[in-house]
């Protein structure tokens, strides 16, 4: 099961799981697009593809999405909280508060709800893999993350607080946190703003979706025995949040 499944690293990561041979649970708020890609997944077999449509910032449309499930889609085993974003870019004392609304309903309390449902699911079979999307900047911050920052901090105590409530249950847990990466990111941070989104990325070989969807499709297939708790996943020409070395073009 996908979350944010429309775009970026969530399509990047059906589509890898779809061409292995996997069930998949796609899930979004673009209706359309929840469509077109599941589409796109049954071109890799006889594999089976749910779509679900819901904003996982309303708790009651996920617990009734998730309770209503027939028995064959809730033995899931594998959850990739991947629903998230970043909006505005502003310091601390003149920032957007609807923005800071949105980003922690949905990084923070969105992949709360989606796990609540969820997990259980997985404790009652002793069995499951949650992946958590981070990143780089919920380990460091920068000028103007601020509440961005916060929420992707947030993920990364989540994560490891998820692992050890459920170690008993022999679930496993990963936090996924990566750096620069191109994708809708930045066109959502600066609100459609193509330009801006451009500038973020110049003089970078950033890392793309399918980047992201290996990592994760190999975490996800290691013996049982093993768990890879967290990955840290930057390009070459980035070695922290604040450290790029970007090529003149």
């Amino acid at each position: 099961m996908i979350t944010g499944a429309t775009s970026g690293f969530g399509k990047a990561t059906a589509i890898k799981f779809a061409e292995n041979g996997y069930n998949i649970i796609i899930t979004g708020r673009r209706k359309e697009l929840l469509d077109e890609l599941e589409k796109e997944l049954h071109v890799f077999g006889k594999i089976k593809v749910l779509s679900l449509c819901f904003d996982i910032r309303k708790n009651e449309e996920i617990e009734s999405v998730i309770g209503s499930l027939s028995e064959e889609w809730k033995k899931i085993d594998i959850l990739i909280n991947n629903a998230g974003l970043a909006v505005g870019l502003d310091h601390i004392q003149s920032g957007n508060i609807d923005d800071w609304d949105r980003m922690i309903d949905t990084n923070v309390k969105g992949l709360l709800y989606v796990t609540r449902a969820v997990a259980p699911l997985m404790v009652a079979r002793n069995k499951g893999h949650i992946f958590n999307l981070g990143s780089i900047a919920g380990k460091e911050t920068y000028e103007n993350g601020n509440v961005y920052c916060a929420s992707k901090f947030a993920v990364d105590a989540l994560s490891k607080s998820m692992r050890i409530d459920m170690l008993k249950n022999n679930i496993k847990v990963t936090l996924i946190a990566p750096g620069m990466a191109e994708t809708e990111f930045s066109l959502v941070r600066f609100k459609g703003d193509e330009q801006k989104a451009k500038t973020v990325y110049k003089g970078i070989d950033a890392l793309t979706a399918d980047d992201i969807a290996d990592v994760i499709y190999y975490c996800a297939t290691l013996p049982d025995h093993v768990c890879i708790n967290e990955i840290v996943i930057t390009p070459t020409q980035q070695a922290s949040v604040n450290h790029s070395y970007r090529i003149s073009q």
